[in-house]
């Protein structure tokens, strides 16, 4: 089996973590021929699986894990937070994982900031995506972390080629 890698991308709300993610995903699986999995993190434990009333609501919300499958998609739902290793895990086959959030988790990280930046997330930053919004002369960056365009998919990828872990 090839190297699979794993990237993480964090930053405040509204920053474009999500839109840069899509992105970089798009042109790694229609560009590069890549398989890419995702994992997003709900700090709010805002996602809800299903609608309310349908039989696959009605088993989660008994506390079950589930999963649903039809001809064109799985979908599976816990009801327990997992590690890193077993999430990987759970997606089987995939050349490069994306993690949107979950700043603890052990992987070379890419911060998104727009507007400005927080010093709070300069521990977990590797690289720092962002656009002429933000004046970085302003910051006392850390040491050896690269600023990349966050508007050049091509210099993104190329970090995460050249950064990511092996997972």
């Amino acid at each position: 089996m090839s190297k699979r890698l794993a990237v993480a991308f964090t930053g405040p709300s509204n920053s474009g973590k999500t839109t840069l993610i899509l992105k970089v995903a798009r042109k790694l699986i229609h560009e590069y021929g890549k398989e890419v999995a995702i994992i997003k993190h709900d700090p709010k434990d805002k996602a809800r699986f299903d609608v309310e009333g349908k039989d696959s609501y009605k088993f989660s919300d008994a506390g079950a894990e589930v999963i649903v499958t039809s001809p064109n998609r799985t979908t599976y739902f816990s009801q327990r937070q997992k590690e890193l290793d077993e999430m990987i895990r759970l997606f089987d086959k995939f050349d490069i994982l994306l993690v949107e959030g979950l700043k603890n988790l052990p992987l070379p990280r890419i911060s998104v900031f727009r507007g400005s930046l927080d010093s709070d997330y300069f521990p977990y930053m590797d690289a720092l995506a962002t656009d002429n919004s933000v004046d970085i002369k302003n910051y006392s960056l850390p040491d050896n972390i690269e600023i990349l365009d966050i508007n050049n998919c091509e210099n993104v990828i190329s970090w995460i080629l050249k950064n990511a872990k092996e997972v």
